[in-house]
């Protein structure tokens, strides 16, 4: 490669910022992301995208049923140019039944934000996530949300995150009063303290005016009681609180915070201008041969994500990529190393939310978007240069369980298509019974939720109704040694055996207590809560 390209290579990968945002539902997680947006100048007005004249819908949001509801049920990425930086925001579900497809984009990601309500604290999907984030020693930060609603005291929820989470916490900004008198926040980089003119709504950027810690004028735009609480606040901060280190933050063993208001806009420029100097630009990944740095000179990338129907006129089906090394060229070929075949990457695309325009080029660090007929599942590396493959992403454990049934067996080619389609994209998991005459596939789901969205997608786009036949079973184990071992323990009480759609062995338990059961009478059948999904080495 000549030193004109691989110098391209390190300054596209040093100008690239890449992070998902994790969060417990209602925190606020899709006003914190259109605002983002509103400053990153991706978009005029929160709730509208440019072009789209006056559709006052979340970006984000794009799917119907997530509209209807007002809720985040699937992962979108949403690039932008701010400050010179190129931004792959990772927007993920914010109910918890979709924390799957909230794993798999992590995988995607080098950055975390971790957004908290500041009434509620940390919460249960909160802290699930963050585990998955320490499985990955990604960088967190941390945004603490709705400052201008009553909430906890900030010395609290630092203690909180520390004492839970086992995080040490840097406040980078502290706020100014909370509810009504929430005024705006102090910036501790800069010894400077940032008042928000407070509007109607946040659609808009949020006016401010800036003023040195000291400067008397405080007292023309601060109430004095509220100016010596922070002044006491600040004191105990530098004489208790924790030294910034960067190292800490990017090997995720400390987390930077943030206070503001993502619907009034209080704050949120300020984070975003800390984040994009303290993230992590894109780093080395795992692979079959070693870790990988982004500036190795051949193409690599993986899939995390596959979309059905991004767009209902042509029923089209998307590959998400993370390029992980090189230079993406559009129409460029590549070996895909679960099938060992050679693929052409046409029509390569840029993702924003639904809309999407064509990619001539991507880095280290970008997500693109590939029409997919059938090639890619999730997990799988494409590469050119030596083969190698990335860690795999690894199905979780479900905890509902139920026949799907289709009542017109006209409709059983759309039926199928549709199962196939929307397992392949990690929407659901698709179980199979051992017994030839039940050929109903069972849905295996974290939350009830996917089953309804399963159901409202079979009907909507490809126009079959379904029903639902619940079964008795909250606990699913996959068997390590396959079907051998299996056999090997013989008969096993209070089970049901059934076959993932790779025809792997699964077991399925009513509870905890039948699966424990089930260990101590066979110790030597070794049972595992997740597994590999797509090629790749397995992680640790």
């Amino acid at each position: 490669m000549s030193v004109e390209i691989q110098t391209e290579i390190e300054q596209a990968v040093n100008s690239r910022r890449n992070f998902a945002i994790i969060s417990h539902p209602d925190a606020g997680k899709t006003t914190l992301t259109e605002k983002l947006l509103l400053y990153g100048g991706a978009i005029h007005e929160a709730g509208a995208v440019k072009a789209r004249r006056a559709q006052r819908k979340a970006t984000s949001d794009w799917m119907e049923m997530e509209q209807q509801r007002g809720i985040s049920i699937t992962s979108t990425v949403l690039q932008f140019l701010y400050k010179d930086f190129q931004i792959n925001l990772l927007d993920t579900p914010g109910h918890q039944d979709f924390s799957e497809d909230t794993y798999r984009t992590l995988a995607a990601a080098d950055n975390a934000v971790m957004l908290i309500d500041a009434a509620k604290g940390l919460e249960p999907q909160t802290r699930k996530l963050f585990e998955v984030c320490q499985m990955r020693s990604l960088p967190i930060f941390t945004f603490v949300n709705k400052l201008d609603r009553p909430g906890r005291e900030g010395l609290e929820l630092l203690d909180e995150i520390e004492q839970e989470l086992g995080l040490q916490t840097y406040p980078v900004n502290w706020p100014i009063g909370m509810g009504d008198r929430f005024k705006g926040v102090f910036d501790r980089r800069q010894q400077q303290i940032h008042l928000f003119e407070r509007r109607a709504h946040g659609s808009q950027t949020a006016g401010e005016t800036v003023i040195d810690l000291g400067d008397p004028k405080i007292e023309e735009f601060l109430e004095q009681d509220l100016y010596y609480q922070l002044k006491e606040e600040l004191e105990i901060l530098n004489e208790i609180g924790s030294e910034f280190d960067l190292e800490k933050v990017h090997a995720g063993k400390m987390t930077p915070v943030f206070f503001g208001s993502a619907m009034t806009n209080f704050g949120v420029q300020l984070f975003l201008n800390s984040f994009l100097e303290y993230a992590l630009k894109p780093e080395g990944r795992k692979s079959s041969v070693g870790t990988i740095e982004p500036t190795y000179s051949e193409f690599t990338g993986f899939v995390f994500k596959l979309q059905a129907n991004m767009d209902p006129k042509h029923r089209d089906r998307v590959a998400f990529i993370r390029v992980c090394t090189g230079k993406f060229e559009k129409d460029m070929t590549v070996k895909h190393a679960r099938t060992g075949k050679i693929v052409r990457l046409s029509r390569p695309q840029k993702l924003f939310a639904q809309g999407r325009e064509s990619l001539e080029v991507a880095y280290p660090g970008d997500v693109i978007g590939l029409n997919n007929p059938g090639v890619f599942a999730i997990g799988d590396t494409i590469y050119n240069g030596q083969k190698l493959e990335y860690e795999g992403i690894p199905y979780f454990s479900p905890e509902i369980f139920a026949y799907l049934k289709n009542p017109n067996p006209s409709k059983f080619k759309q039926f199928q298509k549709g199962i196939t389609e929307l397992q392949e994209e990690g929407a659901i998991q698709v179980m199979y019974s051992t017994d030839d005459f039940k050929r109903d596939p069972i849905l295996a789901a974290v939350g009830q939720l996917q089953f309804e969205v399963v159901q409202f997608r079979l009907q909507n786009e490809y126009n079959v109704e379904t029903t639902l036949e619940p079964l008795p079973y909250s606990v699913a184990r996959w068997v390590a040694a396959g079907w051998t071992a299996l056999e090997k323990a013989g008969r096993l009480f209070n089970t049901l055996v059934v076959k993932d759609s790779f025809g792997r062995p699964v077991l399925l338990f009513k509870n905890e207590w039948n699966l424990q059961q089930i260990k101590e009478d066979h110790p030597e059948l070794k049972l595992n809560s997740t597994a590999p999904v797509g090629s790749g080495i397995q992680p640790d």
